[in-house]
């Protein structure tokens, strides 16, 4: 059987250069993307000293002459990995910065995910991962952004795996949970890059909040991606890491029962993000 082909987005860090390295170690061909062209060569000397051989592409998922090009590859696997998270309140957030969170998360995913899925449906084959975020099916304070973005974004992978199912295309999610790369605290810290006249009138001291919960060790996403990619584990919904799962069906389990709220009072999670300090570790 002939090596498959896998393009991943947002290669640059994080899970996708993980991932990256990890299916080319496992014997697969990978099409490693990042967003800017300076990141390019820091991923193939990274590679290098590993020993491992990767193809390294510019690809900004917002740039339609970036996606046309992509399109002309020929691949068995889609990774949808590219995001950005725009950290502040639903009340404080600037009107760019919510848009933005959008434009990358979603349109430009969906709109590269539709030029490779007919590819896919030409083949009669192919399979498309996204890589959510448990806040795709939960939501946390100051995260209502990127949270509504992987809501977006897992509702489009539900119709896809429908609407493809006939065609013998795949496809799944893998929701990391809080997962201590420095995503999660670097969103708490993007309202410092908010025009001045953003940040004089907000709500939220956003000085004094950081990422509301324990973070677990990341090595554990880049294997589940791999073992999904592999068909090694064939679950649609693949939250990360085990020990969050209960946690969270528990939390959107809730929301069937919640109250609407009569006395003002303020969220045990907003009163943590005001306790914790940045980049907390998980114990376990």
């Amino acid at each position: 059987m002939s090596k498959k082909t896998v393009l991943i987005t947002g290669a640059g860090s994080g899970f996708g250069r993980e991932t990256a390295f990890l299916l080319a170690k496992k014997g697969f061909d990978v099409i490693a993307t990042t967003e800017i062209i300076a990141q390019v060569q820091t991923l193939k000397n990274e590679a290098h000293a590993l020993g491992l051989t990767l193809q390294v592409e510019k690809l900004d998922i917002t740039d339609e002459n970036d996606r046309l090009r992509a399109a002309q590859w020929s691949i068995d696997v889609l990774i949808n990995n590219a995001g950005i998270s725009e950290g502040g309140a639903v009340v404080d957030l600037p009107e760019d910065k919510l848009r933005r969170q959008f434009e990358v998360n979603v349109f430009g995913t969906i709109l590269l995910t539709q030029l490779f899925a007919r590819q896919f449906i030409e083949k009669k084959q192919g399979k498309i991962v996204f890589i959510s975020s448990v806040a795709g099916i939960t939501t946390d304070p100051f995260a209502g952004a990127y949270s509504a973005s992987k809501h977006a974004l897992e509702g489009f992978a539900e119709a896809l795996n429908t609407e493809l199912q006939e065609f013998g295309v795949q496809v799944a999610t893998v929701n990391p949970g809080p997962i201590l790369t420095g995503f999660n605290d670097r969103m708490f810290e993007s309202w410092t890059h908010w025009w001045p006249e953003d940040k004089l009138d907000t709500v939220f001291d956003y000085q004094e909040i950081a990422f509301p919960h324990e973070q677990f060790h990341p090595y554990q996403v880049s294997e589940v991606i791999a073992r999904v990619v592999s068909g090694e584990i064939t679950q649609y919904r693949n939250v990360v890491p085990e020990e969050i799962i209960e946690g969270t069906q528990q939390q959107m389990n809730e929301v069937w029962s919640r109250q609407v709220t009569e006395k003002a009072s303020r969220h045990p999670l907003v009163q943590k993000a005001y306790e914790i300090d940045p980049e907390t570790p998980n114990g376990r």
